[in-house]
């Protein structure tokens, strides 16, 4: 068996909450699809935590204008006013709370 040229896809399998699933990618885009699966990942299976009992779809769906709301204020998008540094730090300090009292209360 002779092996990939550089042009060849890759078939990379990713988990994203619990389930896998099959991707395909040129090689060198192989470490960028495995983080951002990752961070997918991450975000989606933070909103399960906070949520109850959502199904999968909706996850999927509220992580996915998440990530669109915080793209378009990055891009500087009319109407999407980014949250400055304080509020951010506010945020990241109130995830930290809330992931902290679901992992304390289990």
């Amino acid at each position: 068996m002779s092996e990939p040229r550089k042009q060849d896809p890759l078939t990379v399998t990713v988990r994203i909450m619990g389930r896998e699933y099959t991707v395909a990618c040129k090689p060198e885009e192989h470490e960028a699809l495995v983080a951002s699966a990752d961070y997918l990942n991450e975000r989606m299976t933070a909103i399960r935590r906070r949520g109850k009992a959502l199904g999968a779809e909706r996850i999927a769906v509220m992580t996915a204008l998440n990530l669109a709301r915080e793209l378009l204020a990055l891009k500087g998008h009319p109407g999407v006013v980014p949250p400055d540094a304080e509020a951010l730090e506010k945020i990241r300090q109130l995830g930290l709370d809330i992931d902290h009292t679901l992992t304390t209360t289990d």
